[in-house]
């Protein structure tokens, strides 16, 4: 049988468009390289097919700044799709851009109505439930109206709370298998993960945390040899991809890609 929480056939990517240099960020450190982003992409996407899956590659949208880390705009379920509101207001137009595209891909597609929000970025889903982790881009009731939503789909979802200064739940952490969640030290010490079994990433490499499992593969970020050394001794096929321009917006693997 296989495991719906990272086995998958199909994902969603969008190319970044030039005006990803006015993307929204927590702090600046300088402008995103176009190209080296671009480059970046390609291999992002190269590493996904390379496990077999068929990916839909979406144009640039110019409008959206932040249009390339289109996790934020769904959630992504076995039995259907459900369209996010996100938290930060120049974000809001990307799901109308992404709610035809996963009409075609699912019969059946909800939405997040409001008043609340909720981003991809703050949802876990493992083997046994969806988390759902409180920021400043998701709110309590984005989180009881996605709560209402997919229980009618047979998942339990369970809030949890983002430590301060970190912009989304999966920021700081990421499944690695069913039973099996890599964080930052500074979120499992919220209790959150309690009865998984979790692998802290090294001091000083908090940013490998946001990594993704896609089918046989781990994808994350370059430049953090612990953390790589620790998941390939744990015995996950690691694939290093460069992500120098994504995290000069606070993007990281899990952003890039709806996944199912």
């Amino acid at each position: 049988m296989t495991n719906p929480t990272y086995e998958f056939t199909r994902a969603i990517t969008r190319r970044p468009a030039s005006s990803i240099t006015d993307g929204l960020r927590a702090e600046d450190i300088g402008p995103p390289d176009l190209d080296r982003m671009l480059a970046a992409h390609a291999d992002y996407v190269a590493a996904l097919k390379s496990t077999g899956a068929e990916v839909i590659e979406l144009p640039p949208l110019e409008a959206f700044p932040d249009a390339v880390f289109v996790e934020d705009t769904a959630l992504c379920l076995p039995k259907g799709a459900v369209l996010m509101r996100p938290g930060a207001p120049s974000r809001l137009g990307e799901v109308a851009e992404m709610a035809p595209i996963l009409r075609q891909c699912y019969d059946e597609v909800r939405e997040i109505k409001g008043p609340g929000f909720i981003e991809g970025g703050d949802i876990l889903v493992t083997g046994r439930e969806i988390l759902v982790g409180r920021s400043a881009r998701t709110d309590a009731a984005g989180v009881a109206e996605l709560a209402e939503i997919v229980a009618d789909w047979g998942h339990s979802l369970r809030e949890v709370f983002t430590p301060e200064g970190v912009l989304h739940f999966k920021t700081d952490c990421s499944l690695m298998d069913a039973e099996t969640i890599l964080s930052t030290k500074r979120l499992d010490a919220s209790g959150c993960f309690e009865g998984y079994r979790v692998l802290h990433v090294p001091e000083g490499e908090e940013a490998a945390a946001n990594a993704i499992r896609y089918n046989n593969l781990v994808l994350m970020a370059a430049d953090f040899p612990r953390t790589a050394e620790m998941l390939d001794r744990e015995g996950f096929e690691v694939v290093q991809i460069s992500n120098t321009e994504c995290a000069k917006l606070d993007g990281g693997m899990s952003c890039l890609s709806l996944r199912f």
